[in-house]
């Protein structure tokens, strides 16, 4: 089976990102998998992202951004 897959969308230096990241792990452990994406590698993900990092999509779907929401995420993944 499949996991569902959760997109961050970061830049390398982020710190924000990176505590998202450590904290995400442990919850989303066995129910998703976690793609870090590098915002600065494609101009149409920097222009949309630029100030509002780290986001989390799930699907495709957006979820949180700035701060992990532990409820939205755990929501969004009941909802698959």
């Amino acid at each position: 089976m499949k996991l569902p897959l959760l997109r961050v969308y970061s830049r390398p230096g982020c710190h924000l990102c990176e505590q998202l990241v450590e904290a995400l792990q442990p919850l989303i452990r066995g129910r998703a998998e976690i793609e870090v994406l590098n915002i600065d590698t494609r101009p149409a993900w920097s222009e949309k992202y630029a100030t509002r990092i780290p986001v989390i999509e799930l699907d495709g779907r957006f979820v949180c951004q700035y701060h992990l929401d532990a409820d939205a995420i755990s929501a969004a993944l009941s909802e698959l």
